[in-house]
């Protein structure tokens, strides 16, 4: 549609064109973060002469301490995205994230690490609010494949972060190469001022309230125990996966050596970024078929079973492999579990619901790196992947007598 020389974007057009926009920034963002993940605990080992006991048992508290501050927040800012929109959000979280990643450049101490870490939960779930974003603008019957190809975006810029993020720490230093992501994620405020163009959300329903309470919010959630479930689920599964993230790197270095560990270290965080980027939008196509909770329930029995095996390698390579294994099983959860929300969730609703599930990420965020470096500082590394094994299964075990025992909730959503 044109008009005096001007092209207009129809609504499905333009909501294309975001999700396409969204791609890159999430791009930028998960590459720019990912980048420092991998040798955070490297990072502390060179501020000062610490035991490797100590190493990992603060590894654990600065990599999880983020989400205290982000667990608080997360809410907040949904329900004030619901009201006001989510690009001008989404800019401050970029903008603020890059600030916070600059000052870690400077740090000296384990204890200024900590604290930077801290102020920078405030801004964290750019990703989540821009899975929001998407969402709600989306159809609900192809939700699942959308939100999954959005996925793609911080998949790609995980899978390449730690690689490039290796190389870099290795050729110029921790602390510069904090400074120069910095940069990088301030890309991702530019994109979405720049090209994100938010649209007026309509109600599917007539009888749909424009508007709801935070305690209306936390009824609806409570009134429906597989969306409950589901949201308690997103918590233990987050436990488990981040409580290896911050001793990956340690645990690649009793495998490897101290040999270019930086580089071999961003290898392993980025072959679980590579099953995860070849299955996320088939997964969320599958379940927008078969349902959502099914898919979930097989995922997370799918995520457990291959973790075990983790725990007997004896080289970097198969590590390796069994992390592209574990990437293949992780990258359909988060896309089917935000489908899945967006169909139950009415949509004035829909921000501060996905406000509450990353929030109870992020507390799962809290626990699992404490859990993981206190478990391999006094029972080794064996035990943090047979703990997190446990739970995997254990939730897949959960989530399958919930929908068992409320069919009605999970046929709705394949329905819809």
């Amino acid at each position: 549609m044109r008009k005096k020389g001007f092209v207009i974007l129809t609504q499905e057009q333009r909501a294309k064109r975001n999700l396409w926009i969204m791609w890159f920034a999430n791009f930028f963002i998960a590459g720019s973060i990912t980048m420092v993940l991998p040798f955070l605990s490297l990072y502390i080992d060179e501020l000062g002469d610490f035991s490797n006991s100590f190493v990992q048992t603060w590894s654990g508290l600065v990599f999880g301490i983020t989400f205290v501050t982000a667990f608080i927040f997360s809410p907040i800012w949904g329900r004030i995205g619901d009201k006001y929109g989510r690009r001008n959000i989404l800019i401050f979280s970029a903008t603020g994230l890059a600030l916070s990643v600059l000052l870690m450049g400077f740090a000296t101490t384990v204890w200024q690490l900590f604290l930077l870490r801290l102020f920078m939960g405030i801004f964290t779930g750019f990703i989540p609010m821009s899975q929001a974003l998407i969402a709600t603008q989306t159809p609900k019957r192809i939700a699942g494949q959308v939100l999954g190809t959005l996925q793609t975006g911080s998949i790609t810029g995980s899978l390449l972060g730690p690689l490039i993020g290796g190389l870099v720490a290795d050729s110029i230093g921790y602390g510069t190469t904090f400074q120069l992501v910095s940069v990088t994620v301030f890309l991702s405020a530019i994109i979405v001022f720049l090209g994100i163009h938010e649209q007026k959300i309509e109600m599917e329903d007539d009888d749909e309230k424009s508007s709801y309470t935070s305690r209306e919010v936390l009824q609806h959630i409570v009134r429906h125990p597989v969306l409950l479930m589901v949201m308690i689920v997103s918590m233990f599964v987050q436990i488990a996966h981040f409580s290896i993230q911050p001793i990956l790197s340690l645990y690649v270095g009793e495998l490897h050596g101290p040999e270019n560990l930086a580089l071999f270290s961003g290898i392993a965080f980025s072959a679980a970024g590579l099953g995860n980027l070849l299955m996320a939008q088939r997964w969320g196509r599958i379940a927008d078929r078969k349902g959502y909770v099914k898919i979930l329930v097989f995922l997370l029995f799918m995520a457990g079973i291959v973790y075990i095996p983790a725990a007997f390698v004896t080289n970097i390579w198969q590590l390796v492999a069994l992390r592209f294994l574990l990437g293949v099983s992780i990258g359909g959860i988060i896309p089917v579990r935000t489908a899945y929300i967006r169909q139950e969730a009415p949509v004035a609703m829909q921000g501060e619901v996905l406000g509450y599930n990353t929030s109870i990420r992020f507390l799962g965020n809290i626990i699992g790196p404490a859990m993981g470096g206190m478990l391999s500082g006094l029972y080794g590394f064996s035990a943090v992947f047979f703990v997190t094994s446990g739970l995997l299964i254990l939730c897949g075990a959960v989530m399958f007598m919930t929908m068992h025992k409320n069919p009605g909730a999970v046929r709705h959503a394949h329905s819809v």
